[in-house]
């Protein structure tokens, strides 16, 4: 099933989709990108006895050949599906834009084009007769449908939010205070989702301490809870790292004191039965360890974590967004996020860095079920801690990093060359449900490590 993704990250409009497919009459490869600023998904069906393109969830979910609005300059993705088992394609005509054929019930194909003029131009089924039996709508470019979509609160984490390095000190006596909350959160745009959260932002807080150091873990959970909540850190030795005795009834408060024996990176949760529910709704945060002498000093820092939703609606369902016990057991998550929503690491939150920056990336997996395949398009790691281990000597020059569910790395790289950098987990799809990130590189052009050596497009939007 081909999702319908919401959001343009960069143009300000429809629907934020990830998208690699060409399709073969497309003008040239640089007349897109790695990443579609506008994506909409279409299902062939028949409707009052005509054939029709109908919306396939989101805001167009439901409307016979509806109206897609997208801004002036986005590349666009549109996705067909066939719904009733006839042949069709689509074809955008005024944009050289054409699909290849589906023939059967549940094919599908895609079309990415940019929208490079402004207007109003017809998007038809190709076919001998069915444009006039009923398959024919609109995309208008440059006048975006008015926002009437739902708001909730913003519970993504910012990536810059962690403290800095411990450095040279010796062990201290500190105290941890985890709050925990259930918040009507923003899934992505037309989406909520009733997240359950550290300190209300998913991940939770980003803690940093010394090996050697004491810990006071003061977990209070929130009166307006309906859930009993807890938190197990993988860093402590002890019951259930720490989940054992910080069971919390709504209104409740529990404490416990462990000492910090082994450097890491490590997660923590909720480790309240259902765990993985409590834990897919966002109950999930980073733990850093750090080594005698501190680490290494960088010029940037980020905290990103992995995490998934299992909804009963479909992705891109307008509205709120409800948990799917089926799903959860089923291990097929409907959103795959970075940082709590779809919008966390390409939209709400903008990392940077210039040319010739070092970039840390503490980098966890919440999970509950997927391991994540860490990548970042365009760059090599050049430092990888494998498996959250800060002691043992790093991977060098590492192109893709495997991160297990509840596990984590730290992976470093050196910034050469200008550009837009994109975070993902290498099993692509899920970018398809959500999972993409931005690093923004500014400074000059490094033509000695790339440069182009194609003609000039005047369709790429360079």
């Amino acid at each position: 099933m081909l999702p319908y993704l919401i959001a343009s990250v960069l143009l300000g409009g429809g629907m934020l989709a990830p998208a690699y497919a060409q399709h073969e009459h497309m003008h040239a490869p640089s007349a897109v990108q790695t990443v579609a600023d506008v994506t909409f998904t279409l299902r062939t069906d028949i409707s009052d006895g005509k054939l029709v393109f109908m919306g396939d969830a989101g805001p167009i979910n439901g409307k016979a050949n509806p109206t897609l609005n997208v801004p002036v300059g986005a590349v666009v993705q549109i996705n067909l599906v066939n719904g009733d088992g006839a042949t069709h394609d689509i074809s955008v005509k005024d944009f050289d834009a054409k699909s290849n054929q589906v023939n059967d019930k549940g094919a599908s194909t895609t079309i990415v084009f940019r929208a490079n003029k402004k207007g109003t131009f017809d998007y038809v089924c190709s076919l001998p007769g069915h444009v006039q039996a009923g398959m024919i709508g609109k995309i208008v470019v440059g006048e975006p449908a008015a926002d009437t979509r739902p708001k909730a609160a913003d519970i993504s984490r910012d990536p810059h939010d962690l403290p800095p390095s411990v450095g040279k000190r010796g062990p201290q006596h500190l105290s941890v205070n985890l709050e925990t909350t259930e918040v009507m959160g923003q899934l992505m745009d037309g989406s909520t989702y009733k997240y359950w959260t550290f300190n209300s932002k998913v991940p939770g807080p980003f803690i940093r301490v010394r090996v050697g150091d004491t810990v006071d873990v003061n977990l209070s959970n929130a009166k307006d809870s309906h859930m009993i909540h807890s938190v197990d850190f993988h860093a402590v030795t002890g019951p259930g790292g720490g989940a054992t005795v910080t069971q919390a009834a709504p209104g409740s408060s529990k404490s416990f004191t462990f000492k910090a024996l082994n450097p890491g990176l490590y997660v923590y949760h909720c480790a309240t039965p259902m765990v993985a529910q409590h834990i897919s709704n966002g109950m999930y945060g980073m733990i850093l360890v750090e080594p005698e002498g501190g680490l290494p000093k960088v010029d940037r820092e980020f905290y990103v974590m992995q995490g998934e939703l299992y909804t009963a609606q479909r992705h891109g369902t307008a509205g709120e967004n409800e948990f799917s016990l089926e799903k959860l057991l089923a291990e097929q998550p409907e959103h795959l996020i970075f940082n709590g929503n779809h919008d966390a690491l390409t939209k709400t939150h903008r990392m940077e860095a210039k040319v010739g920056e070092t970039v840390r990336i503490f980098f966890g997996v919440g999970g509950p079920n997927a391991t994540s395949s860490f990548h970042v398009i365009g760059e090599v790691f050049d430092r990888v801690y494998s498996l959250g281990d800060l002691t043992t000597a790093p991977l060098r020059n590492v192109q893709t990093t495997t991160v297990a569910p509840g596990g984590a790395t730290m992976v470093e790289f050196k910034v050469d060359v200008p550009g837009r950098y994109i975070l993902v987990d290498h099993a692509l799809s899920r970018m398809e449900k959500g999972l993409a990130g931005f690093l923004y590189v500014t400074g000059d052009p490094n033509p000695a490590v790339f440069r182009s050596t194609s003609r000039p497009d005047a369709l790429s939007g360079h």
